[in-house]
Formats: structure tokens, C-alpha cells, sequence
């Protein structure tokens, strides 16, 4: 296999070359299908007689729709400082597991 660099790089190039069709042709059957499925959406849409509301597509800003309220939950834990946390959504807080590496447990932090 005594191959020169130049033939190597020819063949890379060719290779570039096919992959960058074959990109461009699966693209192009993506667009297709794509097609395709919305207009299957829209006739479903029409038949069911659809709201933008009904998706949870309306007034959506960022990650959240605009009609959802963010709720907090009740405080279950309060810090001899006077810091809460409701002990369930996300991380718990530093003064929580500050404690719990204390030897204290979550019992003495109860709001009652």
C-alpha cells in the first residue's frame, strides 16, 4: 500500500464531497416529510377544532407559557437565622446541609 499524501488528500476530498451531497439530499427528504407532517397537523387541528390555548402554544415566552402561574410551595424548614426552604425543588440550601453535615437532621429545622 504505497499510497502518496497527494492520493490520500484526493480521496478525503472526494469523500468531503459525496458526504456534503448526501447531506444536501437528506435535507432536502427532511423538508419533504416535513411538509408533510404540518399539513397532517393542520387538517387534525381543523378536525378536533383546535386553540393555539389547547396546545399550550399561546403567548409562550421562553421555557414558560405566559397563562401558567409560577407557584412557590409553603416552607417546611426554618434556619435559626430565619431562612426557609420548602424541601423538595432543587439543591438544598447551604445552611441545610451545613447542619445535616453537623449531625443535625431535618427534624430540628420543622416549621410546626
Amino acid at each position: 500500500m504505497a499510497s502518496s499524501l497527494a492520493d490520500i488528500n484526493s480521496q478525503i476530498k472526494k469523500h468531503d464531497e459525496q458526504i456534503a451531497q448526501l447531506r444536501k439530499q437528506a435535507e432536502e427528504l427532511r423538508n419533504q416529510e416535513r411538509s408533510g407532517v404540518i399539513e397532517e397537523i393542520r387538517k387534525k387541528i381543523a378536525e378536533y377544532g383546535l386553540t393555539a390555548t389547547d396546545l399550550k402554544l399561546a403567548g409562550r415566552v421562553g421555557k414558560r407559557s405566559a397563562g401558567i402561574a409560577v407557584t412557590k410551595s409553603a416552607a417546611k424548614y426554618r434556619s435559626p437565622t430565619g431562612e426557609t426552604w420548602s424541601g423538595g425543588r432543587g439543591r438544598k440550601p447551604r445552611w441545610i446541609t451545613e447542619a445535616l453535615a453537623a449531625g443535625k437532621s431535618l427534624s430540628d429545622f420543622e416549621i410546626k
